[in-house]
């Protein structure tokens, strides 16, 4: 679509509204607009689609408060950013299971073959989290992050399948279909309904003889070494998704994706201000009266600038571009951020006996009383 809905909007609901609201809401949506019962219309597809979204981050605590907070910019994505895109597959593998609870599935809802065919149900490893710790150096360009995680891996000994020796048989119960049918009368008449099976799981294979390391299960707690690209631009509090870097799934299912918590450290030269970092400038009172060049930190070296004569405390000097990549809400590159140099003048505390007299010798210079300044210069300067 063309441009992205606020997610509670799209579901309907309020913002305060409760768990159960929203899982009602996206039932009522995803009944709606789904393609089968929508056949051609684009619209209704993407509505279907929209409303998934919706659903995948509202139905999830962090994610639906990293989404209050700081709206689509909090929010991860493929590849670092979300941008909605969820294909077809992904929403009835990741959002068919809600409708079981009621007592029949996405299939069922539009009559006998004009309802989705679901096959044998293929596990989703869980999703895990971790947090990154950056310094601005590293968000400024970019960087690459090598991390150790404790998770569930595929079992080597059984390639992932549970079974000692390769070997399964077809569940007797729904034969291989992972589902099994039954009829109920209601007012309507005769309705069948379709439901998980339970000798098997919904997976439609049963296990002969079971992986001794793995226990049938096809996975094991082991520790793996992943590599994290970081984009330029992100910052404290957003969450970047690695996919399929997550749980793998038991018995050779889709592996969890790994979710990136950024921890921005904090630097001891600048203050960030979204893309634009603040440095304070302390000048001592013969540069700030007589103008000079003084050496500035930057995230790329240090650099030197111009003060001009006369630099009143409180005036902002800016350099252009030397701030931090400016990012939207997809991860986009849109420029660069500045670097504000806030200036500050050095009021000594003591003085020797020859710097006082230094002083008391201009105290009374025409050119250095209070009054012959602008004094709506200088307190514009001073307090913006």
């Amino acid at each position: 679509m063309a441009e992205k809905r606020d997610y509670y909007e799209v579901l309907g609901v309020e913002k305060t509204a409760s768990a159960e609201e929203i899982k009602k809401a996206y039932r009522k949506k995803a009944i709606q607009y789904h393609p089968d019962k929508n056949p051609g219309d684009k619209e209704a597809e993407e509505k279907f689609k929209e409303a998934a979204e919706a659903y995948e981050v509202l139905s999830d605590p962090q994610k639906r408060q990293r989404y209050d907070q700081y709206g689509f910019a909090g929010m991860g994505g493929a590849g670092g950013f979300s941008g909605g895109g969820m294909s077809m597959e992904d929403i009835f593998t990741h959002f068919g299971d809600i409708f079981e609870g009621a007592g029949f599935d996405l299939g069922d809802l539009f009559g006998a073959g004009g309802g989705r065919s679901r096959g044998p149900r293929v596990r989703r490893g869980s999703d895990m989290r971790v947090r990154v710790h950056l310094t601005l150096e590293e968000i400024a360009s970019g960087c690459e992050k090598k991390i150790k995680v404790r998770k569930l891996v595929q079992c080597k000994d059984c390639n992932g399948s549970g079974s000692k020796d390769g070997m399964t048989d077809t569940c007797p119960t729904c034969k291989g279909s992972g589902r099994v049918v039954r009829q109920q009368r209601g007012i309507f008449g005769m309705m069948q309904m379709q439901s998980e099976c339970e000798t098997c799981g919904g997976e439609g294979r049963i296990i002969k003889n079971k992986c001794p390391k793995c226990g049938g299960q096809g996975v094991i707690r082991d520790e793996e070494i992943i590599t994290i690209t970081i984009p330029a631009g992100v910052a404290g509090g957003m969450q970047l998704t690695v996919p399929g870097k997550g749980n793998a799934a038991p018995r050779g299912g889709v592996n969890g994706d790994l979710l990136v918590l950024i921890e921005e450290e904090e630097h001891k030269d600048f203050i960030r201000q979204d893309s634009d970092l603040i440095y304070n400038l302390l000048l001592d009172m013969p540069t700030a009266v007589l103008g000079g060049q003084v050496q500035i930190p930057t995230l790329t070296g240090d650099v030197k600038i111009t003060v001009t004569p006369g630099t009143q405390p409180g005036k902002v000097l800016r350099m252009r571009g030397k701030g931090l990549p400016r990012i939207d809400q997809y991860g986009r590159n849109y420029g660069t951020g500045d670097l504000l140099i806030n200036v500050g003048v050095y009021i000594p505390e003591k003085l020797s006996k020859d710097e006082r007299k230094l002083i008391e010798k201009l105290q009374d210079s025409p050119n250095i009383a209070p009054g012959s300044a602008d004094k709506k210069s200088f307190f514009r300067n001073l307090f913006g």
